[in-house]
C-alpha cells in the first residue's frame, strides 16, 4: 500500500499502472492482481490505507487532555506538516478526490471519510464555543485541503499555510 500511495502521489490516479506499482513494490503484477483483482481494487485499498494513516494521527490529537480549541488546532495543523508520510497522504488524497469525479466507486468511501473528519472537527468546534460548528467544520476542512494543495505545489510556504489556517480557526471561534 505504501508503494501505491507513492505512485498515486507522484503520478496521479490516471498515471497509476499495475506494472509500475508492482515494480515500485518489488512484487509481480500477478501478485497485485491476486490481492486486488483490478486497478479499481488497488485504488480503493490505497484510499483505505491513506484514511487509516490519517486516522492514526488524528486519533492521537483527539486523545489529548487539552482544551477543545488546542485539540482543534492540533488536529487540523497535523495535516500541514513537512513529513513524508503526511505529504504522501495529502497528495494521494487530493488525487483520489479528484479522480472520484470520474470514478463513482471512490465517491462513497471519500464521502464517508470526509464526513467523519468533519464530524470530529464539528465536535471540537462546538465544545470550543463556535456559533455554527457544522458550517465552520466544513470551512476549515476544505481550507486545510486547499492549503495543503497550494503548499505542495509551491504556491505558498508551509509557514504561510499554517498561519492562514490558525487565523481561520480564530475567526471561526469569534476571536
Amino acid at each position: 500500500m505504501e508503494a501505491a500511495v507513492r505512485v498515486i502521489a507522484q503520478h496521479g490516479v490516471r498515471g497509476l499502472r499495475v506494472e509500475q506499482l508492482a515494480a515500485e513494490a518489488g512484487v509481480s503484477t500477478a501478485l497485485i492482481y491476486y490481492h486486488f483483482k483490478d486497478r479499481g481494487g488497488v485504488l480503493r485499498a490505497a484510499l483505505e490505507h491513506v484514511n487509516q494513516r490519517a486516522q492514526d494521527y488524528t486519533d492521537q490529537a483527539l486523545s489529548t487532555t487539552e482544551e477543545p480549541r488546542a485539540q482543534l488546532e492540533n488536529l487540523l495543523l497535523l495535516e500541514l506538516r513537512d513529513e513524508t508520510e503526511v505529504a504522501m497522504n495529502s497528495i494521494a488524497w487530493g488525487e483520489l478526490r479528484a479522480s472520484a469525479v470520474f470514478d463513482p466507486d471512490l465517491r462513497d468511501p471519500l464521502t464517508a471519510t470526509t464526513r467523519a473528519w468533519n464530524d470530529d472537527v464539528e465536535t471540537l468546534l462546538a465544545r470550543a464555543g463556535a456559533t455554527a460548528p457544522a458550517l465552520a467544520a466544513e470551512h476549515l476542512t476544505a481550507l486545510v485541503e486547499g492549503l495543503s494543495e497550494r503548499w505542495h505545489t509551491g504556491s505558498i510556504t508551509l509557514d504561510r499555510a499554517r498561519a492562514v489556517l490558525t487565523h481561520a480557526i480564530a475567526r471561526e471561534l469569534g476571536d
